[in-house]
């Protein structure tokens, strides 16, 4: 008989009962002293030795977690930043014995003493029934309470840092939704689409179900039901202008076999608890595959892509009177943007073209960010994937958000499949924006109109 076995599991037994007795004292305490008895349970979690027992304190953690308001959360929050960060003692003595006889024996002892105490936190309350749902939610709020709160960056960064090895690629599993994908995740579909909102059931069922439509998903195998991330597809004959085609409810649907290009016109990030950890450009580069695998004569895989920031963008350059990005002549043309219902009049929409392309092809091209990267957030993910930057269309989508962020400009990424590496190491060694003849064209016609200055545009 394994009387260790039995003697661990009375322990564990013994400790979840006084654990318990402390959470009914706890329910009854103020709340500042709420966080502050959590506090004293996660320093035991990471004290005691036996799994059994620290799976049932960790799941005791989460209960407890669960119940703090606001503030407490936040008290909380602290106590990791500052309480669970490296041990200090440990680090300095590491160091010494480093120094005085570098190994690999004594540099791993400086990297495991380096770490801080909050990671392996992290990893024990990993072990909890559900811990990785809870982790992220967890995080989730984290990231709400970092508002001018820079004392909780590197708490957010180890987040960061254990989520990017639990969810790299080798968990990933993706799976195509269709209609007959479980109706509690084709709701969270509905829920989490965050570029073009679907307005109902049949709009999803359009745009999921007939034969020139694809969504797929990513998923993890500690999140059963959750999607990470998704991609809707069109396959359609050319490459798209404008979104109101694909998303019409009176569309004419495409036969595969005439179909030669892939359209990614929506990819949604579902877990806001995941932000910094990638999974788009691993998700684009596996669809591709399995619509290669399903039809070997597709030939183009472009985007229709958002601009989310342009507008935003262009109202500063317009009240910079140094701006490079747009001379006074279009400066005074661009005010027509002002107007009520621009893009519903073709006079006003005429005179706002050309100004407003210009201006697009600068930001594109030229504007950057304090890290020198481009200024466009979707431009930046998928330049850096290898894509090309094909295509800027007027007036692509002229619904309320269309025009509210990007005065309805969106943007054709090409997927080259022979140039994608290339592409992906012009940007990264040397944040190379690659882009097509056309999108070069409407560059120099702003080098052709004078500029009011020589400042940089930078936000």
């Amino acid at each position: 008989m394994n009387t260790s076995f039995f003697g661990e599991m009375l322990s564990s037994i013994t400790e979840r009962g006084r654990a318990l007795l402390d959470l009914a004292r706890d329910r009854r305490a103020a709340p500042a002293a709420r966080s502050e008895s959590l506090v004293d349970l996660c320093e035991e979690l990471l004290s005691i030795r036996g799994e059994a027992s620290g799976v049932a304190l960790a799941g005791e953690i989460f209960d407890r977690y669960s119940e703090l308001t606001v503030g407490p959360r936040i008290a909380f929050f602290e106590a990791l930043a500052h309480r669970f960060g490296h041990d200090k003692a440990k680090l300095d003595a590491a160091v010494i014995d480093w120094q005085a006889k570098p190994s690999d024996t004594t540099a791993a002892a400086v990297h495991h003493a380096a770490e801080p105490r909050r990671q392996e936190l992290f990893r024990r309350l990993n072990l909890a029934p559900g811990g990785t749902a809870a982790l992220v939610r967890m995080r989730e709020q984290l990231i709400d309470a970092q508002d001018h709160r820079d004392d909780l960056v590197q708490v957010d960064a180890d987040f960061v840092h254990l989520f990017s090895s639990w969810f790299n690629r080798g968990f990933l599993v993706l799976r195509r939704i269709d209609w007959s994908t479980p109706a509690m995740i084709l709701e969270k579909i509905i829920r989490y689409e965050a570029v073009h909102r679907i307005r109902s059931w049949d709009d999803l069922r359009r745009r999921i179900d007939p034969a020139d439509r694809r969504c797929y998903a990513f998923f993890h195998p500690a999140l059963v039901d959750e999607p990470l991330i998704f991609v809707e597809i069109a396959l359609t004959r050319e490459i798209p202008d404008a979104v109101a085609p694909i998303l019409s409810v009176q569309r004419e649907m495409e036969t595969p076999d005439r179909t030669k290009t892939a359209v990614f016109y929506s990819i949604s990030n579902c877990q806001r608890g995941l932000a910094g950890v990638s999974f788009g450009n691993f998700l684009i580069k596996q669809v591709v595959q399995e619509i290669c695998r399903e039809n070997p004569k597709m030939q183009t895989f472009v985007t229709l892509s958002p601009v989310p920031d342009f507008a935003r963008w262009l109202d500063r350059e317009r009240k910079d009177e140094s701006s490079l990005a747009i001379s006074a002549e279009d400066r005074e043309a661009l005010a027509g943007l002002d107007s009520q219902g621009w893009w519903q009049l073709a006079e006003a929409r005429e005179l706002l073209r050309e100004p407003l392309m210009r201006a697009a092809a600068w930001y594109f091209l030229r504007a950057k960010n304090r890290r020198g990267m481009p200024a466009d957030s979707v431009a930046r993910f998928h330049l850096g994937n290898g894509a090309r930057l094909e295509r800027i269309n007027w007036l692509a989508d002229a619904t309320d958000k269309g025009i509210g962020q990007s005065h309805g400009l969106m943007v054709n990424y090409l997927y080259d499949l022979d140039h994608i590496e290339k592409n992906h190491e012009a940007f990264a060694e040397q944040r190379t924006v690659v882009a097509s003849s056309a999108v070069k064209r409407l560059q120099r016609k702003i080098e052709l109109v004078p500029a009011a200055s020589s400042a940089h545009a930078v936000f």
